[in-house]
C-alpha cells in the first residue's frame, strides 16, 4: 500500500464520489464513474494483486459475487470439473443457479487423482475449479498436478485460496490462471466486511473480468475496500498466530478422548501432509474434527463453547466453531455430503488468535457434553 500522492496520507482515503469531473467530453483523469473506477477500490485491488503475484485484480461485493464473475467467463453449456468436496455456497451457485441460467454441468472428482480428472474431461469441459485446503474436509490438492492437466487440455484453472491466503501459498506461481478469495475471511480478518476478490495473470481473462465487474456492477464499495486494506496490513502477523494456535490445538485434540479424528494438514496423519509441506509455507488456521458422538451430541458440544463462538464464517481474529452438515454445507444433499466426508459429527474450527491455553480449556469443557 502506497501513501496518497496528493496529500501524503498514510492510509488510502475513502473516496465516496460516484462521478468525476471531465475537462472535456471523454477527457478525464482516468476516473469517470465509480462503478468502473474508484481510487480506494483500485488501491485494494493492486494490493491483493501484488500479494498473489498477479497482473490484475477485481474486487466484488461478496465472495459469491466474485465466484459468480468467474463462472460468467464460460459460454452456455460448459462443463466444469471441481474437487469432490466443495464449499456449500459454490455448490449451491453451480447446481441451483448456473445450471439453470447458463446450463453449466459439473463433475465432482478427487482432484489429486490425475486419472479421475482426465476421465471426467469432455469436449465441453472448460474449467477446473479447486479449493486447497478444501472446505471443510481440509483436503490439500496438488497444485502443479492440476495446473499441468488444465494447461494440457486448454482449461481455465481456478483455485479458491480463501483458506490458505497468499501468505501460505500463491496458486498463480503453480500455473493456475485465476485465484479467488472470500475476502470476508482472512484477508479482512475482523468479521465486519462481506467482500470478494479475483486475481489473474492472464490478459484475456482480465479483460473479460473487467467487463463483467463493470457490466454486472457487483463491485466492492469504497468503505469495504478500505476495511480490507486495513486488514491486509496485519495479514502476515495474524496468519502466523492462526497457524501456531491451530497446530498446537490439533496436536492436543489428537489426544482427547472425545475426539475420534483430527483433520489438519500440519499433522503427519493427514493424507496430504507431505504435499502441504511442499506447497504451503505453514498449515493454516482451520481444523476439522470428528467427535466420538452422534448429531445430537455434536450439537450439545457446540452449544456449550464459550470462547469459541457458534457461528458461520471463518478467518477472523476470534475463534469460531460450526457444524457444516447443518450450517455452511446444508445446501448440499445428504448423500453428496456423506460422499465428501461431511458427516453429522464433523465439526469445523476456525482457530483465532486468543491464548492457546484458553482455547484448549474452552474446548475441553465443551467436549464433556458429548
Amino acid at each position: 500500500q502506497e501513501t496518497d500522492t496528493s496529500t501524503g496520507a498514510i492510509m488510502p482515503p475513502i473516496v465516496t464520489s460516484t462521478t468525476y469531473c471531465q475537462e472535456s467530453p471523454g477527457v478525464h483523469k482516468g476516473f469517470e464513474y465509480s462503478r468502473a473506477q474508484n481510487p480506494t477500490r483500485f488501491t485494494y485491488e493492486r494490493s491483493v494483486m501484488t500479494l498473489e503475484n498477479g497482473t490484475a485484480a477485481f474486487a466484488f461485493a461478496s465472495g459469491m459475487a466474485a465466484i459468480n464473475a468467474i463462472f460468467e467467463l464460460l459460454p452456455p453449456h460448459s462443463h466444469i470439473i471441481t474437487s469432490h468436496d466443495l464449499y456449500g455456497g459454490t455448490y449451491r451457485l453451480l447446481h441451483k443457479i448456473k445450471k439453470r441460467s447458463q446450463n453449466l454441468s459439473v463433475s465432482m472428482v478427487d482432484c489429486n487423482d490425475a486419472k479421475a480428472i482426465e476421465a471426467a474431461i469432455t469436449d465441453d469441459t472448460k474449467m477446473i475449479w479447486i479449493e486447497s485446503p478444501s472446505n471443510p474436509t481440509l483436503s490439500v490438492i496438488d497444485l502443479k498436478l492440476v495446473s499441468k492437466i488444465a494447461q494440457r487440455h486448454h482449461l481455465i484453472a481456478v483455485c479458491d485460496n480463501t483458506f490458505a491466503t497468499p501468505y501460505l501459498q500463491k496458486p498463480l506461481d503453480f500455473g493456475f490462471d485465476i485465484v479467488v478469495h472470500s475476502a470476508t475471511k482472512y484477508l479482512n480478518g475482523h468479521s465486519d466486511v462481506i467482500n470478494g476478490i479475483v486475481v489473474t495473470n492472464n490478459t484475456e481473462y482480465a479483460d473479460q473480468l473487467s467487463l463483467i465487474q463493470f457490466g454486472e456492477g457487483a463491485i466492492s464499495s469504497p468503505f469495504d475496500s478500505y476495511m480490507v486494506l486495513r486488514g491486509l496490513k496485519t495479514l502476515a502477523i495474524r496468519m502466523q498466530r492462526h497457524c501456531e494456535n491451530a497446530l498446537a490445538l490439533a496436536q492436543w485434540l489428537k489426544q482427547h478422548s472425545k475426539v475420534k479424528r483430527v483433520i489438519y494438514p500440519g499433522l503427519a496423519t493427514h493424507p496430504q501432509h507431505a504435499l502441504a509441506q511442499q506447497q504451503m509455507r505453514r498449515f493454516g488456521g482451520m481444523i476439522s474434527i470428528e467427535l466420538d458422538t452422534d448429531l445430537e451430541g455434536s450439537k450439545k458440544v457446540l452449544e456449550n463453547t464459550k470462547l469459541f463462538q457458534l457461528a458461520e464464517s471463518l478467518g477472523a481474529v476470534e475463534s469460531l466453531i460450526q457444524l457444516p452438515a447443518l450450517m455452511t454445507h446444508a445446501s448440499i444433499p445428504e448423500a453428496e455430503r456423506q460422499k465428501a466426508g461431511i458427516s453429522d459429527n464433523l465439526v469445523r474450527l476456525s482457530v483465532g488468535i486468543e491464548h492457546i491455553d484458553d482455547l484448549k480449556a474452552d474446548l475441553d469443557q465443551a467436549l464433556q457434553y458429548c
